[in-house]
């Protein structure tokens, strides 16, 4: 882990570090934090302090815990139609990828490191990606995008929202999942996977189309 990165926590933060020493702690620790609501994207340092996320505020969070364990800072988008994109921290064991993200949705949230393609990865999510109406709504992923990229932003401490980040990832290319005769097929979701996907969860704060 960059030194540089690690120097700026405080004593308190660096203890909880400690703790989450892989990627599966790292999930449970975002499981229990509360779900934010808001439109403002926060650092790390908030995560902690308010122990409140929302989906980027997670995959930030989760990144500087996966920095912290040696892997880089990573992140991924995954964009949808009729549907908040959702925005996951990403990591490589041997060649395969994982991945820990924060979400409302239970079903949206750690993968086991065993894809071998970012598209294999992304696709994970495809089933269990869908809006309050049950609408199947993934369309397309990014490229891995390293944080170290918005270090002048001081990120992973700063009291300032970074929101600029999610506009960046919103502008960069995404890759397509499924095509237009494929979309037009699509079923939606079934009730009970929709009351699975949210069980023990707080829906507030999630996007509900017209």
């Amino acid at each position: 882990m960059p030194k540089k990165s690690f120097s700026n926590w405080n004593k308190d933060e660096k203890s909880i570090f400690k703790t989450l020493n892989s990627p599966i702690k790292i999930q449970k620790f975002l499981d229990q934090t509360e779900y934010n609501g808001t439109k403002e994207t926060r650092s790390p340092r908030y995560v902690i302090s308010l122990n409140r996320s929302h989906c980027m505020e997670g995959a930030l969070f989760a990144a500087a815990c996966l920095e912290n364990i040696g892997y880089p800072p990573l992140v991924l988008d995954l964009q949808a139609f009729n549907d908040d994109d959702h925005v996951i921290a990403i990591y490589k064991v041997n060649g395969f990828w994982g991945a820990v993200a924060k979400s409302n949705f239970t079903t949206l949230r750690f993968r086991e490191p065993v894809y071998k393609s970012l598209r294999e990865l992304s696709m994970s999510y495809f089933d269990f990606y869908f809006n309050l109406k049950g609408e199947k709504s993934l369309r397309a992923y990014s490229l891995p995008h390293d944080l170290n990229k918005f270090n002048d932003m001081n990120w992973r401490t700063t009291e300032e929202d970074v929101e600029d980040i999610g506009y960046y990832l919103d502008m960069v290319r995404h890759f397509p999942l499924v095509s237009k005769e494929q979309i037009k097929k699509l079923e939606n979701s079934t009730d009970s996977l929709m009351k699975s996907s949210l069980l023990g969860s707080n829906p507030a704060g999630l996007y509900i189309p017209d």
